[in-house]
């Protein structure tokens, strides 16, 4: 825990890698946790495909939202964790954020660099002339079409679904190559190609630090470990830094 504060401290360009684990404070499943949605029914990863959408997009919907619960969103709020990260910023250190999750929290808590991996539940975008949607719009329709006249196509919302293109990646893997240290949290690891940025960095001989409540099958690739409950950790570690 010293060196690891001792190295947040002294890095000036710091990324933070971020999964489920940093969003259930906030009231959000963890997914993949060992108790995690995904485990309850294997099925859900269909559902919640591309080739699914192309199906069946009216199933889709009603489907997406309900295991999404997409009215709820707007309850949600940032938690600790977030506010931690933007902390860092507050004292001036350059920060981004790669964040798996889709709930949009890390920038309602004023994160200004995020990139969100996996795309983002608060849009939606029409596939037959790009035109995007907010959240209201998305939630006051059963199955939310395109409102420009000559349109009217489903619209896909703005998350990576199984067997979507990761568009992100290459934009990652540069942001790491600038940064001083790489601070993973609140993730199990397990997706591919999210669980190879770690590697990346490791590769690149930059400093990595991992919280997460359990163990992950990458924590060889880490400098600092910390297997212990991400709140109490950080607030340890941000009352002793400078």
């Amino acid at each position: 825990m010293d060196q690891l504060i001792q190295e947040l401290n002294q890095a000036n360009h710091i990324t933070v890698l971020t999964g489920a684990g940093v969003s259930t404070a906030s009231g959000i499943p963890d997914f993949r946790s060992s108790n995690g949605i995904w485990t309850e029914d294997e099925s859900r990863e269909y559902f919640m495909s591309n080739q699914y959408f192309h199906l069946d997009p009216n199933d889709f919907w009603k489907k997406y939202k309900d295991i999404f619960q997409l009215k709820l969103l707007r309850n949600y709020k940032p938690n600790e964790v977030h506010s931690f990260i933007h902390s860092l910023e507050e004292k001036g250190k350059k920060v981004a954020v790669i964040t798996q999750n889709v709930d949009g929290l890390h920038q309602k808590a004023g994160s200004s660099n995020v990139i969100e991996y996996h795309g983002s539940l608060t849009t939606s975008t029409c596939p037959g002339c790009g035109a995007s949607y907010d959240m209201d719009y998305i939630n006051n329709s059963v199955v939310p079409r395109c409102e420009r006249e000559t349109c009217g196509t489903i619209l896909k919302p703005d998350i990576v679904l199984f067997g979507d293109a990761i568009t992100e990646h290459d934009r990652a893997e540069a942001i790491i190559d600038q940064t001083d240290l790489v601070l993973v949290l609140g993730t199990s690891l397990l997706v591919m190609p999210f669980n190879f940025l770690p590697e990346y960095a490791y590769s690149r001989k930059i400093p990595t630090a991992l919280i997460n409540r359990e163990e992950t099958p990458k924590d060889r690739l880490f400098h600092y470990v910390i297997h212990d409950d991400l709140i109490s950790t950080l607030q340890q570690i941000e009352g002793q830094l400078t």
